[in-house]
């Protein structure tokens, strides 16, 4: 099935309020113009280098980082991404806020949480996110507009426990009167599980090999 093929099945399957993110890390901008021509607008990057180097190939993109952010990294990232889904910690926070104060930008983020507090995924575990979000409501040029989460690998009985979980925190926080803090996008799920996630109650979700098919790695 080409490109096109397997975005127009996943559209049949998705309602009208469900953001599709097409993760495009590795993808050349050929195989990412297909994409495009199917009316995709939303491309994820887990690579900051990688990103920059696509920015400009494709107009109107909203582009989200969705990769690990190191704060060295932060500077390149202002102006050009609609959303970083992986702020993880208090140190980022104060990274971005710094670097899109100096530019006089708002910076528009997704909280991750590593739900399954598995040593091996990014994102903040439940026993910090208040302090996390306490830090948020005093910046002024950081605004969480959601959370972020990859759920531990397991059954579907165990994805959906993740994903619930998820949902309750996200409507817990929506709930909340906050300045800097509205819960707009959930966006959890992936290739593997993404019908399970929107019946959870994701909104966005993330799709790279549902979209372009299996990554070919080359040796240098």
């Amino acid at each position: 099935m080409s490109i096109s093929d397997h975005i127009k099945d996943i559209k049949n399957e998705l309602s009208q309020d469900i953001i599709l993110i097409a993760v495009s890390k590795t993808r050349s901008v050929s195989e990412m113009q297909e994409a495009y021509e199917c009316g995709i607008r939303d491309f994820g990057e887990n690579k900051v280098q990688e990103l920059i180097t696509k920015y400009d190939k494709l107009p109107n993109i909203r582009w989200h980082f969705i990769g690990n952010l190191q704060k060295n990294k932060v500077k390149y990232l202002v102006d050009k991404v609609y959303l970083i889904h992986s702020l993880d910690s208090i140190r980022l926070l104060k990274e971005i806020e710094k670097q899109y104060k100096k530019k006089d930008k708002i910076a528009q983020v997704l909280i991750e949480i590593n739900i399954g507090e598995e040593t091996s995924k990014g994102g903040i575990i439940l026993s910090e996110l208040q302090e996390l979000i306490n830090a948020v409501e005093i910046c002024s040029n950081v605004k969480v507009k959601g959370l972020m989460a990859i759920i531990p690998k397991g059954s579907e009985e165990e994805c959906r426990y993740y994903f619930k979980s998820m949902k309750s925190i996200w409507d817990r926080l929506s709930n909340e009167s906050y300045k800097n803090i509205e819960m707009k996008y959930l966006s959890m799920g992936m290739t593997n599980d993404y019908k399970l996630a929107i019946e959870e109650g994701a909104n966005t979700i993330r799709i790279g090999e549902g979209i372009f098919g299996k990554r070919i790695y080359r040796r240098e």
